[in-house]
């Protein structure tokens, strides 16, 4: 049987309704991100980390320089620490504001994307750009999470497409545009924001043999004046400050370094992104191979030849350093996305029932997900994390069972036909809101809820709180006061983990005991 013509999209229809569907659909887009946003505690590391960060940074009203619980930290440039503090002092100081400007920012990546879709390849390409966006598991990830990468893909987009409106026009105007967006990434991330749409500039360059263009680009002085205006001030000012300090923190450290050795343990084989791409993909993975079967003529494409260099240098690059984190393959995601959300619109049923199958399989996996933790938690090695998983609540199970049957209901509602796309896209929706109101709340009780719950003890005492052998930032934003990463003094108390109680433990009341987080009093 035929299937039945596809959904008006919010690009189609009489200009007025047009225009009406269109804010309708961007506003739409904006909740799974913005979704019990702050529902869920902040997680360890990073996320404590970045929000102590700022904390401290309003705290004590250097706008310049951020700390960590006292200490100097180099690992990021300023620029996220300002949204952080902006939103803070708009709405409260809590984990909505913490998380807010990586959910906007992923909005307006979303938009972006949507409307560069919608121009090139129709509008329900636009569509489905900006839900997948919104959707996907690893934007979900960054877009709700209190760190710079929410941020940072964003202003990689919008350098990027406004590379490659220079590159397709030769008008000066996007490519001063580009050289901005990468100025603002240089305060947000640091030299990534040049390396990433650089490459993605050079690659087509070389593979298409337009090196006048490149040149046009690379020695255009108002751009580099701009980039330079935006950036250079508070580089200068840190340098200024700080010294060689600065350099061997963050050029070095955190730069460098994380290309040339491992930083934290993170490793990884160069096959590492080969695995990670199609998890962070779901649950729209099998448009990958739909991406991948094509790719020959989608190379052919000038804009595909673009699209494909920029995610194919970032997984190179990024496999080649050694070290590994999920979220760095995500820089190259966003072209991947438009590629998908083009396959989509063009495929044939068979890719949309793919497509299908992809959402229901992933609210599949996810349901199951809390109970398989609780299940292998006992054989976890660490002892820590042992106890803190295997104490974990069990989750509610009304809440998939309906989610379930929901999305099997919309995305098989006429077995005859593959679902249509924007069936396809509200599944896709459907499933975002349920992991941000049902998953990540189960899992930020069982990883971080003791954390909280010692804190909460801790801040009805006066005095410091050490944290010995155990580095968890999100205690000292809940404390609302620094809590040192050091040796603890006898008039301290001391936050730690059941397997690395201090010397003298004994000597020290036990003012907080639960799943493996332990919090004890000064000594007796």
């Amino acid at each position: 049987m035929a299937d039945p013509a596809p959904a008006l999209s919010p690009w189609e229809g009489s200009a007025p309704w047009a225009a009406w569907r269109r804010i309708a659909w961007a506003l739409a887009l904006a909740v799974p991100l913005l979704w019990q946003l702050g529902a869920t505690p902040l997680f360890d590391v990073d996320e404590g980390a970045f929000s102590e960060a700022t904390r401290e940074m309003l705290a004590s009203g250097d706008w310049g320089h951020t700390m960590l619980n006292g200490a100097d930290r180099f690992d990021k440039p300023i620029g996220v620490y300002w949204l952080q503090a902006a939103a803070a002092s708009a709405f409260g100081f809590d984990a909505f504001a913490m998380r807010l400007p990586s959910a906007l920012a992923c909005w307006a990546m979303a938009l972006a994307l949507a409307s560069f879709a919608a121009r090139r390849w129709g509008a329900g390409a636009g569509l489905l750009a900006g839900a997948m966006t919104v959707t996907t598991l690893g934007f979900q990830m960054i877009g709700r999470g209190a760190t710079a990468d929410g941020v940072l893909n964003l202003l990689l987009v919008l350098s990027a497409l406004d590379a490659w409106r220079f590159l397709e026009s030769g008008a000066k105007a996007p490519l001063r545009r580009a050289y901005a967006w990468v100025g603002l990434g240089l305060l947000v991330k640091g030299p990534i924001a040049i390396l990433v749409p650089g490459a993605a500039v050079l690659v087509w360059c070389a593979a298409s043999r337009r090196w006048a263009t490149l040149r046009r680009g690379v020695a255009d002085v108002p751009g580099w004046a701009l980039l330079l205006a935006i950036a250079a001030p508070w580089y200068a000012y840190a340098l200024h400050r700080h010294g060689m300090a600065f350099v061997d923190g963050f050029l070095l450290r955190h730069n460098v370094e994380r290309f040339t050795g491992t930083i934290g343990g993170h490793s990884g084989s160069p096959l590492y992104y080969v695995a990670v791409l199609p998890l962070l993909a779901l649950p729209w993975t099998p448009l990958l191979a739909a991406v991948g079967a094509r790719w020959r003529t989608t190379w052919a494409d000038p804009l595909g030849r673009f699209l494909l260099g920029w995610s194919g240098f970032v997984v190179l690059f990024f496999s080649l350093a050694s070290t590994k984190l999920p979220h760095y393959v995500l820089y190259g995601h966003a072209p991947l996305v438009l590629l998908m959300a083009r396959t989509l619109a063009e495929a044939s049923p068979r890719w949309r029932r793919a497509a299908a199958v992809g959402v229901f399989v992933t609210a599949l996996v996810v349901a199951v997900l809390p109970l398989a933790v609780l299940r292998f938690a006992p054989a976890v090695r660490d002892p820590f994390y042992r106890a803190l998983l295997s104490g974990a609540p069990a989750p509610a199970w009304m809440p998939p069972v309906l989610l379930l049957a929901s999305l099997a209901l919309l995305l098989a509602w006429r077995p005859l036909h593959a679902p249509s796309r924007l069936r396809i896209a509200a599944a896709a929706g459907a499933l975002s809101l349920w992991v941000a109101g049902w998953a990540l709340p189960w899992f930020g009780e069982a990883l971080q809820g003791p954390v909280l719950r010692a804190a909460a003890v801790a801040a009805s005492r006066p005095g410091t709180v050490a944290q010995w052998q155990v580095h968890l930032p999100s205690f000292a934003v809940a404390l609302q006061r620094v809590s040192p990463k050091r040796a603890p003094l006898a008039s301290d108390m001391v936050l730690t983990r059941i397997d690395r109680l201090p010397a003298d433990a004994a000597s020290r009341a036990r003012l907080f005991e639960e799943r493996g987080v332990v919090l004890l009093g000064p000594r007796r």
